[in-house]
């Protein structure tokens, strides 16, 4: 059953990461560089225009806001961007959780939900070229103007449905 997923992307971070993400993470299928906020979530099936309005609202009353990402840092076979603050990726997190229960993020396999960009899955030398090659470009200044609805397709690749726009942004539908 194709997923649904809501995230902050990241599009300075593009140049940065966009190569190591093609070959080791899941840029080839769509997937642009982005903070997860919550994944899954609704069964496509299940996207309809209520709910689509419903999210709009939700996030139109939150604010965009700025964060930098300056640090590579590691979790068990994945390189990862650090953002700081990390508190408002966490807050909506926690708001879409509150107003969703049914969709826990990443299942609620994790005690924490920690906010990242993931740049490779790989082992400890794959991570240590990536610190090695970013650290020296790092920052990266970002600004969170929206939260972007993404849908999976049936052959496996993601699009984005819908961008949500954070409060102070413009509205667009996704193309």
């Amino acid at each position: 059953m194709p997923q649904t997923a809501l995230i902050i992307a990241v599009p300075e971070a593009e140049p940065l990461v966009g190569e190591w993400r093609e070959r080791y993470d899941n840029a080839s299928v769509g997937v642009p560089a982005h903070v997860t906020l919550l994944v899954p979530f609704a069964p496509s099936e299940q996207l309809d225009d209520k709910l689509v309005a419903e999210l709009r609202e939700l996030f139109a009353a939150q604010p965009a806001f700025s964060f930098s990402l300056p640090r590579v840092a590691r979790f068990e076979e994945v390189a990862w961007l650090a953002p700081e603050p990390d508190q408002p990726f966490r807050r909506l997190t926690e708001l879409i959780f509150s107003r969703y229960p049914d969709y826990p993020p990443y299942e609620g396999i994790h005690d924490e939900v920690i906010p990242h960009l993931t740049v490779a899955l790989g082992d400890a030398a794959l991570q240590d070229r990536i610190a090695a090659e970013l650290s020296p470009a790092l920052p990266i200044e970002a600004h969170a103007r929206e939260v972007t609805l993404l849908e999976e397709r049936a052959d496996g690749s993601w699009h984005p449905r819908e961008r949500l726009p954070l409060r102070g942004s413009e509205s667009r539908r996704a193309g």
